[in-house]
């Protein structure tokens, strides 16, 4: 059974008085784009987020559009004159869809990494709340007036909050509007006021908030020098014969008329199985037979889509993130050109990719073989993922 619909809020109204540009400081440029759209793409691509929205301010809409260009989210939401009410303003938004959960974002830290989301999410099994964090290590002082030392203060058990900070939505819709306390720096603390528990999940220092200039050059330089992580490719192949009944065939998530169906335990969508073994061979995880056996009668008839969005989670829970899949089709009938493009952009949907990382091709053999004979459709299929090093 699917989980609970997960939205995620990008807080991208604050004027960034501390920057020092007349810019907003989510809107600067950070490796040839703006912040906003490096911090968008984490969560877009994320194949645990079902929906992204973000909070701007009114005067901002022309730089959030540029920002915010082909990526499928949610309108954006005006943003109040604190930050909680911006938070409550995107929560309240959701309400009439409410999500199962949420996460909260500063559109400022465009570092987050795909497991600091994960491990955020999974900290909502066993409770009501989490934050990204990292402990302190520096040796503390508090200061008088005067700028002289007045005490050090213990570390032990200190940690430095980051976003995302991740919740039960009804849970943090109900505390946000419990309280209008402005003092409140972030939503755990409003998490806090409530008595919810919080967990604690391990950030980064990467993961860092673009405050002033001197930490977006500190961000161009963790671009530069970040370890790109190793490319793993894996390829998959799939044949269905055609059965005496049947009206279509479903290639690639699109049924497409045709006088044969093809036979198969599940939907026989020999594309979808193609990628499925593809993507599971990049991240070394066995091929579709291991995870769904034709054995298993749970799988007959069964979307295959399915099986694709397995496949996708476990390439996000090994910590990798799909570069692109390339997909042929290898039929004379039918034709797949017309469903192409259609084909394209299921695909992209599974996955959570933008289509220009995603290509169907189809070809035919000449008449020869058992395709040429119109006895079946094969595929192959070929992905990239990026793993961490």
């Amino acid at each position: 059974m699917p989980g609970p619909s997960t939205a995620a809020i990008i807080v991208a109204a604050g004027r960034g008085s501390r920057f020092g540009q007349e810019m907003p400081k989510q809107y600067a440029m950070l490796g040839g784009e703006p912040v906003l759209r490096r911090t968008l793409r984490a969560f877009v691509e994320h194949p645990r987020i079902d929906r992204v929205t973000v909070v701007i301010h009114p005067d901002d809409r022309g730089l959030y559009e540029n920002a915010a260009a082909d990526f499928k989210i949610l309108p954006p939401v005006s943003g109040g004159a604190t930050r909680r009410v911006s938070v409550l303003n995107g929560l309240s938004a959701l309400e009439d869809d409410p999500p199962g959960r949420v996460l909260i974002h500063d559109a400022a830290r465009p570092l987050v990494s795909p497991d600091i989301i994960l491990r955020s999410l999974d900290a909502l099994d066993r409770c009501a709340g989490a934050v990204a964090a990292v402990p302190v290590h520096d040796t503390l002082k508090q200061s008088d007036e005067a700028g002289s030392i007045r005490r050090t203060v213990p570390r032990t058990g200190l940690w430095r909050a980051q976003t995302p900070q991740a919740f039960h939505y009804d849970e943090i819709l109900k505390a946000h509007r419990a309280t209008n306390d402005d003092t409140l720096t972030d939503d755990a603390a409003v998490a806090e006021r409530a008595g919810l528990t919080v967990a604690l999940v391990e950030g980064a220092e990467e993961n860092l908030k673009v405050t002033t200039e001197q930490d977006l050059a500190r961000a161009e330089m963790l671009l530069r020098t970040a370890p790109s992580g190793t490319i793993r490719i894996g390829s998959g192949y799939d044949v269905h014969r055609f059965s005496a009944n049947g009206d279509h065939v479903t290639l690639c998530g699109i049924a497409i008329p045709h006088e044969k169906g093809l036979a198969g335990h599940s939907d026989a969508d020999v594309g979808l199985h193609a990628l499925v073994d593809a993507l599971l061979g990049a991240i070394a995880a066995g091929d579709i037979g291991t995870h769904f056996p034709p054995s298993d009668q749970r799988w007959a008839g069964a979307d295959s889509r399915i099986f694709v969005e397995h496949a996708r989670d476990l390439v996000a829970e090994a910590g990798g993130m799909i570069e692109n899949v390339d997909v042929t089709l290898i039929c004379e009938r039918p034709r797949v050109g017309p469903h192409r493009q259609a084909m394209c952009t299921m695909i992209s949907e599974l996955l959570a990719i933008p289509a220009n990382r995603v290509s169907v091709k189809a070809t035919t053999t000449e008449g020869l073989g058992f395709s040429g004979r119109r006895e079946g459709i094969a595929a192959q299929a070929i992905a990239s993922v990026r793993i961490p090093a």
